[in-house]
């Protein structure tokens, strides 16, 4: 594990020039990666993610450091990196660029920059990858789900035990319907951690995703409960209709009705149903506690 020394702000954040460019940017990246900010002053945006890019690079406490380019001032460098509009970013790594964006992005896009570029260089775990996966973990739950999978594929590569890293990238698949790949992913996932408890949870989910694609239009299922409430077949395939679309507690009621009206109907579907659905959940969710609960009271009642 790498370790850094805390630096000041004036060491870790320079403005470069043509002339320091050589020294501050491309042999400074062969000790620690060193990130390079494109801007002008006339630049709007650049207003706004300088600052940010800025606050980024100091939480990582000397990890690595930042160059700050005007291309008013330094036109032979912008046109060398083709730098065609700004901002634009690079992280130069031994000497090369590995990285970078164009363009205004959110704070949690350029954290998850930044801890990238870390982590892929033998970063600090706490200031590198932990970070990174927090930053991706923030983007999963925002919606960002391509960021989040790039990042997450990038944390693997640095550390391709990283649980977190492997549950956030199935995650993103599931998210966007691609439940054949979530699967290849934990079908993937390296022995020494598979029988990670973490594991169960996911592959409930991908089960539980698997089963919503084939459970009907909710509206349709709603009405047909209505008008037969015996319809058991069709109270399950609402349940499990209602779970894919996000509505937990819902899918948890009906199952719980159907047990109450049929304990032993489909084999006891119900009762397997809301296991699946309680595996999914952390055990300490106030669903999961509610649900069995009331399962209980009816199965001992």
């Amino acid at each position: 594990m790498l370790e850094f020394e805390q630096n000041t702000d004036a060491s870790v954040i320079k403005e470069v020039s043509e002339a320091t460019f050589m020294q501050d940017v491309i042999e400074a990246s062969k000790e620690k990666p060193v990130i390079v900010d494109f801007w002008a002053p006339w630049c709007g945006p650049c207003k706004t993610l300088g600052p940010q890019l800025e606050e980024a690079v100091k939480a990582t406490k000397g990890a690595l450091t930042m160059a700050k380019v005007n291309v008013d001032e330094n036109q032979m460098i912008a046109g060398q990196m083709q730098v065609q509009s700004i901002p634009t970013v690079f992280a130069f790594a031994n000497g090369q660029p590995v990285d970078g964006f164009q363009g205004a992005v959110s704070a949690s896009e350029i954290k998850a920059f930044v801890d990238r570029v870390v982590a892929a260089n033998g970063g600090e775990v706490e200031s590198g990858i932990d970070s990174a996966v927090k930053s991706a973990e923030q983007m999963l739950t925002e919606g960002d789900f391509e960021a989040a999978r790039e990042t997450f594929s990038a944390i693997l590569e640095e550390d391709p035990n990283n649980i977190k890293s492997f549950i956030g990238l199935i995650k993103c698949n599931i998210a966007v319907d691609d439940l054949d790949q979530a699967e290849a992913i934990l079908n993937g996932v390296p022995l020494e951690i598979s029988k990670s408890p973490e594991f169960e949870s996911i592959h409930a989910q991908i089960e539980l995703a698997k089963q919503a694609r084939d459970a009907g239009p909710i509206n349709d299922l709603i009405l047909l409960v209505k008008d037969k409430p015996d319809d058991h077949n069709a109270r399950f395939k609402l349940a499990q209709a209602l779970h894919g679309a996000g509505q937990i507690e819902e899918a948890i009621n009906h199952l719980l009705e159907l047990f109450k009206r049929d304990k032993e109907w489909n084999d006891g579907a119900a009762k397997s149903q809301l296991f699946t659905i309680f595996e999914a959940l952390e055990p300490n969710n106030a669903l999961v506690l509610n649900g069995r609960r009331k399962l209980s009271s009816m199965i001992f009642a």
